[in-house]
């Protein structure tokens, strides 16, 4: 495979080296070029030779530089190929769950070790082969994100429509052994992977450890869209305060017997059930953080200790300020504990905090990156919104400009006669929001960076 060259950063050792745009890189130290990874790997030696070709002739450059530094080169694609598609039809899936009109992109669905490695994503590992597995090995690619669900065999297969699914699940064992670092998650079902079947799951996965460092366990979305799907239920109250009873202890057990608890129910069960969430010791660092396991609590925690810098923050402290935060069902009562906390120390702020029903994807789904624009829209048309309109910021793409039924906070703003800010699940980012003003630590970050 070859690589196209599209960028070279100013000044880098790639420019002063005569690398140009359209260049084309072949191989690194004879190792030839396949993808993201293995560029990072073979570009990780002190003296790196490329060979390269330039209008159809071959040339090379060598570069002297620090282990793991970069060289300025820039490609058409992050991965330096198409991302891998997944090969599985999950009867969870919720890409499938999706209504019709969405932009073509958010139907994609990525099975990416790749993109576990360099961002997080889950993989199933149904679509790679004992030759990849083996290069993940040895180059040394950790963590890995896995989507395991249950480690019963047949009960994989069926789960995922997938005939290599539980096959793959030896996968684990090889990853293990070769020094991997793994977390992984399971998206329970109600009556498919849970009760006898999730205690199997994680007996098996503690199995693993200190290889298997956190797995998280979390309900399968449902969406009214699911029409022709395989039927699903979702847990009831009841059942999701058995969950967590049982992922609880099943973590204390294995924290007294392995010093860390690996188990982790999601918040979704925790407040579906209406039961207190943990406390921040209880997440031992957060590991599953991404997969919504301890957000609320570490979010709130953060604001706590934020607050006693309060007086750094500079905002006018004379002028009233009265705002509205309009957030998913599911965060609402939390970003209200957050709000009081605020306000009781800013006397001149007032602010209501509107829990909007995701109309869009249906009622059982209640978590705030999943609302639209119509869903703001709906929820707020008849609402005083004052002076500004506060929203997640994750109820965007990555670009910051569009919702997910193509709907732009300028669009949602014009709509609704007042200003609207996005804002980060960040503790600054929020009290900045609240306050109207600009991070205290911005100078500092500037200083740090420049």
């Amino acid at each position: 495979m070859v690589v196209n060259i599209v960028d070279i950063e100013r000044g880098s050792r790639a420019e002063k080296s005569g690398i140009k745009k359209g260049d084309v890189l072949i191989s690194i130290n004879g190792h030839p070029i396949n993808d993201v990874l293995d560029y990072g790997f073979y570009l990780a030696d002190k003296r790196v030779k490329l060979l390269l070709s330039r209008d159809g002739k071959e040339f090379e450059v060598t570069i002297h530089k620090e282990t793991y530094d970069d060289i300025g080169l820039g490609f058409e694609e992050p991965l330096m190929d198409k991302k891998h598609r997944c090969e599985n039809a999950c009867i969870f899936c919720f890409i499938d769950q999706n209504p019709r009109g969405m932009r073509e992109s958010i139907y994609f669905k990525d099975d990416d070790s790749r993109l576990s490695f360099l961002h997080g994503n889950y993989i199933t590992l149904t679509n790679l082969s004992d030759a990849d597995i083996q290069r993940i090995i040895d180059m040394h690619i950790t963590p890995i994100n896995i989507s395991v669900h249950t480690t019963n065999p047949s009960l994989r297969v069926k789960m995922m429509k997938n005939k290599r699914a539980g096959d793959v699940l030896r996968y684990l064992n090889k990853l293990a052994d070769g020094g991997c670092e793994l977390h992984c998650q399971i998206v329970l079902c109600r009556g498919i992977n849970d009760g006898a079947e999730l205690d199997r799951t994680m007996r098996d996965l503690a199995v693993l450890y200190p290889a298997v460092t956190s797995v998280s366990v979390v309900p399968a979305g449902l969406t009214a869209h699911r029409d022709g799907l395989y039927k699903l239920e979702p847990f009831t109250p009841a059942e999701c305060a058995d969950i967590v009873a049982k992922v609880t202890s099943f973590g204390d057990n294995c924290k007294s017997k392995l010093g860390t608890r690996i188990f982790f129910a999601s918040d979704e069960f925790y407040i579906k059930a209406g039961l207190p969430l943990p406390c921040g010791d209880f997440y031992e660092g957060y590991p599953q953080l991404e997969n919504g396991v301890g957000m609320v609590t570490s979010f709130l925690d953060d604001i706590k200790s934020e607050l006693e810098f309060i007086g750094d923050y500079s905002y006018d402290k004379d002028k009233p300020r009265h705002i509205t935060i309009a957030t998913g069902e599911a965060a609402a009562p939390y970003i209200t504990t957050a709000v009081e906390k605020i306000c009781s120390l800013c006397y001149n702020i007032k602010c209501d905090v509107i829990a909007v029903k995701n109309k869009f994807f249906g009622g059982e789904v209640t978590v705030s990156g999943l609302l639209t624009g119509s869903d703001f829209l709906s929820a707020l048309s008849t609402q005083n919104l004052h002076d500004e309109l506060l929203i997640p910021a994750s109820t965007l793409r990555a670009e910051g400009d569009l919702f997910l039924d193509n709907k732009s906070p300028a669009w949602l703003s014009e709509k609704l006669g007042v200003p609207v800010r996005t804002v980060k699940n960040d503790a600054v980012d929020f009290i900045c929001a609240v306050l109207g003003c600009t991070s205290p630590y911005e100078n500092e970050d500037i200083n740090e960076n420049g």
